[in-house]
């Protein structure tokens, strides 16, 4: 799709991240008739749902694989560039912004970031293998009703670690927090709200169905274990800039989904601690309608 002006070499929307926020803004903006690309590194947070079965429309789940794909093809049908890089930096170039990538650089009026998070991921050999068997997972909001009255294992520490224990009571009695090191953490509020608490564990084992943590007291199998160390927000590249992020690294955005630097907007996981699908193209749509708005009209 060419620019909306006499400047064929400039952008109205480089969008980074190919995720469904950033695919779902990308259409919305072709819709628009706005010049748009889309530069993906590759790594989606979506490509690791084994199945989803809380994203509407579809009855029975769907891949993260598969949305993405049906995504793709849905955006090449607007003859939206689909670029396979990764941004290296953000730049203010004038009115416009100048993004750098191996291989060139690109001009453009306006930025979406759909950069999401970065899981941090626990030492355990064959991790990713568990993940797509479904006995590792990272979000309790998409799947804990998969979980329902199963053995659920919490791998983490801290304020986090414990409150997605919590969550996870709602779907089973058999809910043990695993802990990472060796913190203090208040044992009676734990009984309390049902929650077994594990020591450190001297290494974690996966088996053919189920995870193993090995103490020297013995060993505790779950058939669902749950890290939660932490994350990392990709929001580097607006924040360089001066874009403000709140506690945890996200990037703080308006009712308009823009970041503290105008012209630079943010959506999905690298905005919000509710990490699902619906809620990033929803980010998506707000933030390329007023994009749209705001850049010179484009009369046909």
């Amino acid at each position: 799709m060419m620019p909306s002006s006499d400047e064929p070499d400039v952008l109205d929307c480089l969008v980074i991240g190919g995720g469904p926020a950033g695919l779902t803004a990308a259409l919305y903006l072709a819709r628009y008739r706005r010049s748009v690309a889309v530069f993906d590194a590759g790594r989606s947070r979506a490509e690791w749902i084994p199945r989803s079965r809380n994203y509407p429309g579809f009855p029975s789940g769907i891949s993260g694989h598969e949305l993405l794909v049906l995504l793709s093809t849905q955006a090449s049908s607007y003859n939206i560039s689909l670029i396979s890089a990764r941004v290296d930096s953000l730049a203010r170039s004038g009115d416009l912004f100048e993004a750098s990538f191996e291989g060139g650089t690109a001009l453009t009026r306006s930025v979406l970031l759909a950069t999401g998070i970065v899981d941090i991921e626990p030492e355990i050999d064959g991790h990713d293998e568990a993940v797509h068997r479904g006995l590792i997972r990272y979000c309790p909001v998409c799947d804990g009703f998969e979980a329902a009255d199963k053995r659920i294992g919490v791998y983490g520490a801290g304020t986090g670690a414990v409150n997605k224990a919590k969550f996870l009571r709602s779907y089973s009695r058999d809910v043990a927090l695993v802990l990472s090191d060796d913190e203090v953490l208040d044992e009676e509020d734990l009984r309390a709200s049902g929650i077994r608490l594990i020591r450190a564990p001297d290494r974690l084992r996966i088996e053919e169905r189920s995870i193993v943590a090995v103490c020297n007291e013995g060993e505790t199998t779950f058939d669902v274990f749950y890290p939660a160390l932490g994350c990392k927000a990709g929001s580097s590249l607006a924040s360089r800039l001066g874009a403000e992020c709140n506690d945890v690294g996200c990037l703080e955005v308006d009712a308009h989904q823009q970041t503290t630097v105008p012209g630079i907007y943010a959506a999905g996981d690298v905005v919000s601690d509710l990490h699902q699908i619906a809620v990033g193209t929803g980010h998506a749509a707000i933030a390329a309608t007023h994009i749209h708005k705001t850049l010179p009209p484009n009369p046909r």
